[in-house]
């Protein structure tokens, strides 16, 4: 199968500090990743680096899956970053519609996408709230919910659940994963969190800039709660 994001060779350099080195990956469509390491190891690196936001020192960097045109590209390939970046003027359902109104849809399609993703994410009692009027957590998934309402085929997310508690963090998961497999997509997440992490099908893990891929968590068929009461 091929894939939907590869990197072979990468590397990226800071100064005289080697971040990535060598960094093989191939991120195919039904991909969920964990991307482990530790503070600084390079996993937000890795992410702006296969997104096309950040230019490599060696190797290359593909998007065989994906259009060729930039601009299609970057409508298929998101990246949730760890700082939510919401316009402090706009509300969070107009915030979370704003790409889709960049993007020419029309305002109607766009503010039904924006509200369906905020209700997913249990934001529907804040979807006429500034970003000031909200908490950091509530802020972070107004931004993961910007992301999916555009339903992209990759979702690259740097600590989607940095800022929130464990149970709205695993409601998040299952949101993120429910998506992949709506799209017939990939995730790739980088985390912290072990316990979060071995949630997903795959780990990889960031080591002195080489990549590796961790022991095989336990597969889930369906989001974490199938099965709760």
């Amino acid at each position: 199968m091929s894939g939907l994001v590869e990197a072979l060779g990468v590397g990226v350099t800071f100064g005289r500090s080697t971040v990535l080195d060598g960094v093989d990956l191939t991120v195919r469509p039904g991909d969920q990743l964990a991307l482990l390491g530790r503070s600084g190891s390079g996993k937000s690196t890795l992410l702006l680096a296969l997104a096309g936001l950040l230019p490599v020192d060696r190797g290359t960097i593909t998007w065989p899956g994906l259009p060729a045109h930039p601009v299609a590209r970057r409508a298929q390939l998101a990246v949730v970053f760890q700082a939510p970046s919401l316009v402090a003027e706009l509300t969070a359902v107009q915030n979370v519609a704003l790409p889709l109104r960049l993007s020419g849809q029309d305002r109607t399609t766009s503010y039904a996408a924006a509200t369906a993703a905020l209700a997913d994410l249990h934001l529907d009692d804040a979807t006429e709230a500034l970003p000031d009027e909200l908490s950091g957590g509530q802020q972070q998934r107004v931004a993961l919910a910007r992301v999916l309402a555009g339903r992209p085929l990759v979702v690259l997310a740097d600590e989607p659940t940095g800022a929130l508690d464990r149970a709205t963090a695993e409601h998040v998961m299952d949101v993120l994963r429910a998506h992949v497999l709506a799209v017939g997509g990939a995730l790739l997440m980088a985390t912290h969190d072990v316990d979060l992490a071995a949630t997903l099908p795959g780990r990889l893990e960031l080591r002195d800039g080489h990549l590796t891929r961790a022991a095989e968590a336990v597969a889930v068929p369906g989001p974490a709660t199938e099965g709760r009461p």
